[in-house]
């Protein structure tokens, strides 16, 4: 009965400072187990790995006739996901800009020692709202052309969006769930008349390019421009803001660690991939089947809700040594922190950038820092899982 409960316990607050246990537990039931809510949990690496790769399991909402919106292409299915993650990478990366993201390196260096030089020696700071948040949201708001002075109403937004995201397993969502569609609606309709007035007077920014796109064929519908936008500008600051704070508390925890990366900072980027296997910034994604199908003997029916428990597959010692250790010399690390298949972080390439530089930057001062509580308060989010607050005295 235990192991049929697992997910309203894996969702259950009180498990968010520390799911490790419960997903130990998940691997040992599974590899596939149905909980009381007629949903599939699945913690184990191999088989996430392959249905993360399988044409057979939809991302799309729509496949159990849920929502009547397009969703943004994180939640369609190919072909519709290839078109315009296609269009939305035009921007954003190779091969048709290939230097947007890195030629940010100067600049997100320069937001990280703006905030860096505001940390006073003595003085208590959280690293979430004094670094971890403004830094990436800051970043995302420059590349898509969004104007300083509206950064904070992105906020409030995004926090509505994330809460109807979030796996709930046995709560009553209606009113997330329209909190949710009104901000997605109001953050949509902000970034689409942003872009408009960019229309014939482009910027050097992502909305621009959106907007004066040449090609008929490559432009985004008003719908698109909206769904796209507010998926850019979400993803781009959430996940990060996870992986930093994630970040300084493994380091903070972990003193022997921390030396070694304060002795070798080359070691900086392999740690980086580590703690996106240990410490996720996002811990689970759901698919739908599109017809009834056999996981490692397990008969999943048609449009039941499978929950990939990401962060349990990083954590499973049939692919990893030692699973349970943080350990920044790590070599052989295919982890599951930005997904994989069709639907891989699209991000990924900044978020490293913006990990480097945040998590580069504090080591040298973590080292006379300690945490003031210990477990922080956590987000209630169970799936985009990290400290609401991470409060550490210099």
């Amino acid at each position: 009965m235990e192991s049929e409960t697992l997910l309203a316990r894996i969702t259950d607050y009180a498990s968010r400072p520390y799911p490790y246990p419960l997903y130990a537990e998940l691997r040992e039931a599974g590899p596939v187990v149905r909980q009381t809510d007629g949903s599939y949990l699945i913690g184990t690496y191999h088989e996430i790995a392959a249905l993360l790769h399988d044409p057979r399991m939809s991302a799309d909402p729509r496949t159990r006739g849920e929502v009547t919106h397009k969703p943004p292409f994180l939640r369609l299915d190919d072909p519709e996901h290839h078109r315009l993650r296609t269009l939305a990478m035009r921007p954003f990366g190779p091969p048709h800009s290939p230097d947007r993201v890195d030629s940010m390196r100067g600049e997100i260096e320069r937001i990280t020692g703006e905030l860096m030089a505001s940390f006073e020696a003595g003085r208590q700071i959280d690293i979430v709202d004094d670094f971890a948040y403004p830094l990436p949201v800051t970043v995302i708001c420059r590349l898509l052309g969004v104007p300083r002075e509206d950064e904070p109403l992105f906020r409030a937004w995004s926090d509505a969006l994330v809460a109807a995201a979030d796996v709930r397993p046995d709560d009553d969502t209606t009113e997330t769930d329209k909190a949710g569609d009104q901000a997605r609606v109001e953050m949509g309709g902000y970034l689409v008349n942003l872009a408009e007035r960019r229309r014939g007077d482009p910027g050097d920014d992502m909305l621009s390019a959106f907007v004066n796109e040449p090609d008929p064929a490559l432009r985004l519908t008003q719908e698109e421009l909206a769904e796209t936008a507010v998926l850019l500008l979400i993803a781009g600051h959430e996940t990060t803001v996870n992986l930093i704070t994630n970040g300084a508390l493994t380091f903070l925890r972990q003193p022997e660690q921390l030396d070694l990366l304060r002795r070798e900072p080359d070691l900086l980027p392999r740690a980086v991939e580590e703690l996106l296997r240990y410490e996720p910034p996002v811990h689970m994604r759901e698919r739908i089947p599109r017809a009834d199908m056999d996981v490692a003997g397990t008969k999943i029916p048609q449009h039941a809700s499978v929950i990939l428990v990401l962060a349990s597959g990083n954590r499973d010692p049939m692919r990893f040594h030692e699973p349970d250790r943080f350990d920044p010399t790590r070599a052989d690390n295919q982890h599951l922190g930005f997904g994989s298949g069709i639907h891989v972080c699209y991000g990924s390439p900044l978020a490293r950038i913006e990990a480097y530089a945040a998590l580069g930057a504090l080591l040298p001062r973590l080292g006379s820092a300690r945490l003031v509580e210990d477990p922080p308060p956590y987000r209630q989010n169970a799936m985009l899982r990290g400290p609401r607050h991470l409060p550490i005295q210099w």
